[in-house]
């Protein structure tokens, strides 16, 4: 394909974003375009709202399973392969899941929707930062942000739609042109790459990890529906804990290790990953806290929340537009400390609503979350890569995925937890039922003063490449790459 003389239409940059895109917003869309449909599949199966929550359990605990070896798998068959094969799997589970005739049969193609999910974002990641250097990819945090923005906003919107007006099958089978787009784009402008050194399967670490991700979502999920005092709350998030602490005592002493968290001790790339844990924890917690507040507390309709939310998402696609200009011109550390002080200034606001407060001020308070956060989240990949090898980047993309989303599931526990006995005690009026979401949403500040403290300790000059397009070196005080290598590269030797 050629746009002009002797000018391809399609390169392999302009294919790994399309392709990341489109990926991207069908396996983002599909965390939240189910939930305004469980009503419906639930009559049609003649099954009760505890028993449809299993086609998000099932489909979140496929997901954190599989993630963790999204690495060595990427690494042992080569991204385009696994990252095309992923996208296929996901759209040919789409297909059955819009075709199913019970509700296990559901759940069963809802799980192997998941396991494509697992794959796409680590193996996507990794496909993006090898194809563009440094000094690039803050010009491609649009075609980052933008699915992750745009399609969790957009899947209520969808799914409620569809569900009401033709049929909650099309929920999944929206996903089909999507796909098979995806994949033809990909198998036609996508590089193959070189394989990297993936090593034997490291079995102890895949079972520690697959069985440590399952039991955390599995607990958080009985600990925001049921209470931590149940016990398979109790003694799921204790196990959880007890085989997080076994995997990263076997992965360190590990020789070819399934997550490698030898790259965290990189000071550059394990602080971008707790900031973006963070950030995941607190975006995550106030989507999830502030929802249930507007609708339970203050009694507004779930399409007039769903609309005045909306806005988040708009705030996030104009800050993917802004940051490549904004990480060049205030330098990453500046950035992100003022966005994450405006985020956490923004928060506080939104805690003080009731149900005389304008609607169109909470929808400017939700654009501003989306606009502030969404320049830290945009900024804190860029620098987190800035020094990783191109044969380390699967396994840092693995482990930055696996941090991203245990924030994601810290956020949700944390808030979940403070509201656990905020219906039991029936409050009279709708100020004061609001009042332990407001404490809790003040409380998701904290998880953004925990990222302020980390942008603070950051250096500029360790990433200068990323927006000079200057090559690290020892002179700039960047002392990341090397140990890296060896971490990485020489422990296969």
């Amino acid at each position: 394909m050629r746009g002009g003389p002797g000018k391809p239409l399609l390169t392999p940059g302009r294919a790994v974003c399309l392709v990341y895109v489109a990926a991207m917003f069908i396996s983002a869309m599909d965390m939240t375009v189910v939930n305004v449909a469980m009503r419906t599949i639930g009559a049609e199966f003649g099954a009760p709202l505890s028993a449809t929550g299993m086609l998000n359990s099932g489909y979140l605990v496929s997901l954190a399973v599989v993630l963790p070896a999204a690495g060595w798998i990427s690494d042992r068959w080569g991204g385009k392969p696994v990252f095309l094969g992923a996208i296929t799997l996901f759209t040919a589970a789409s297909a059955l899941c819009g075709m199913a005739q019970s509700l296990n049969q559901l759940i069963a193609f809802r799980i192997l929707q998941g396991i494509g999910a697992g794959l796409l974002t680590p193996v996507g990641m990794a496909l993006l930062f090898r194809t563009f250097p440094p000094e690039k990819r803050a010009g491609i945090t649009r075609q980052l942000i933008l699915p992750i923005a745009l399609a969790p906003a957009l899947g209520p919107i969808i799914g409620g739609g569809i569900t009401e007006y033709l049929s909650w099958r099309w929920i999944f089978w929206f996903n089909l042109p999507v796909g098979v787009f995806a994949v033809l784009i990909g198998a036609i402008g996508l590089e193959r790459g070189t394989k990297q050194e993936a090593g034997p399967l490291d079995k102890w670490g895949f079972l520690l990890s697959t069985t440590a991700m399952g039991l955390v979502v599995y607990a958080s999920g009985q600990g925001a529906r049921y209470g931590w005092d149940t016990s398979s709350a109790q003694c799921g998030g204790l196990a959880a804990l007890a085989l997080l602490a076994l995997l990263a005592a076997v992965e360190l002493r590990a020789d070819k290790p399934l997550l490698d968290l030898r790259l965290a001790a990189d000071r550059l790339f394990g602080s971008m990953g707790l900031l973006s844990l963070f950030t995941a924890a607190a975006i995550h917690g106030i989507l999830y806290v502030f929802p249930l507040m507007y609708q339970e507390a203050l009694g507004v309709s779930a399409l007039q929340s769903g609309l005045t939310t909306f806005p988040e998402a708009l705030g996030l696609m104009a800050a993917s537009q802004l940051v490549p200009w904004t990480y060049r011109r205030l330098k990453p550390k500046r950035l992100m400390t003022v966005t994450l002080l405006c985020t956490a200034a923004v928060f506080i606001g939104l805690s003080f609503t009731t149900r005389q407060t304008d609607p169109w001020i909470i929808r400017g308070l939700m654009f501003g979350i989306g606009f502030f956060l969404g320049q830290t989240v945009g900024a804190v990949p860029i620098a987190a890569f800035a020094h990783i090898p191109p044969e380390a980047m699967g396994r840092a993309t693995t482990l930055f995925t696996v941090q991203n989303r245990l924030g994601s599931v810290l956020g949700l526990t944390v808030m979940a937890t403070l509201l656990t006995g905020a219906a039991a005690d029936a409050p009279a009026t709708a100020d004061a039922a609001a009042e332990p979401y407001r404490w809790a949403i003040r409380a998701a500040v904290l998880f953004l003063l925990a990222g302020l403290v980390i942008a603070l300790r950051f250096r500029d000059k360790d990433v200068a490449a990323t927006w000079s397009g200057r090559k690290a070196s020892r002179k700039t005080g960047v002392k990341h790459t090397q140990p890296i290598a060896e971490a990485v590269g020489g422990a296969r030797e």
